[in-house]
C-alpha cells in the first residue's frame, strides 16, 4: 500500500549529476551561440536574423551533442535524428518562452529599459526556458523506452 507513493515520489527526485550535466552542457552551447552570433555579425557581417538563426542551430547542435554523449550517454539509442528534431523543438520551445517574457514584460507591462528587457528576456526568460528545456530533454528526447514523462530516467 505505501509502496505506490514512494516509487512516485522517487520518480520525481532530480539527480545532482544530471542537473550539474545539463548546466554544463548549456553553458558551453551558450557560449557556442554568443560567439558565433558575434562572429558573424562582426568580421562576417551579416545581417541579425541570419546570425541569430544561425548560431541558435550550432548551438542546438552543440547542446545535443553535449546531452548525447554525456548527460545521457546510458540512456537506450533511438533514431538520432527523430531525437534531434525533437531536441529542437523543445529548445524552439524556450526561445519561444525568453520571448513571450520579454514582450511582456517591454509591451504589455511598459517596462522599456535596457536593464529591464535585459531582465525579463536573459533573466526571468532564460530561467524558465532552462526549466523547460530541462524537462523536454529529459521527457521526451531522452526518455526510457515505456516512461514519458517519467522523472527516474
Amino acid at each position: 500500500m505505501t509502496e505506490a507513493p514512494l516509487r512516485a515520489g522517487h520518480r520525481l527526485r532530480l539527480r545532482p549529476r544530471e542537473l550539474l550535466s545539463f548546466a554544463a552542457v548549456g553553458l558551453l552551447a551558450y557560449a557556442t551561440d554568443l560567439a558565433l552570433f558575434t562572429w558573424l555579425r562582426g568580421p562576417l557581417a551579416l545581417d541579425p536574423l541570419t546570425a541569430k538563426a544561425l548560431s541558435f542551430v550550432a548551438g542546438c547542435t552543440v547542446a545535443y551533442a553535449g546531452n548525447a554523449l554525456g548527460t545521457y550517454r546510458d540512456r537506450p539509442t533511438g533514431s538520432p535524428w527523430r531525437r534531434y528534431a525533437v531536441f529542437f523543438a523543445v529548445n524552439v520551445a524556450g526561445a519561444l518562452v525568453q520571448l513571450l517574457c520579454l514582450a511582456v514584460s517591454h509591451y504589455g507591462l511598459g517596462y522599456t529599459s535596457q536593464r529591464a528587457d535585459t531582465v525579463s528576456g536573459a533573466g526571468i526568460g532564460m530561467a524558465l526556458a532552462t526549466i523547460l528545456r530541462f524537462w523536454g530533454t529529459r521527457t521526451w528526447v531522452f526518455r526510457c523506452e515505456g516512461k514519458v514523462g517519467s522523472w527516474t530516467g
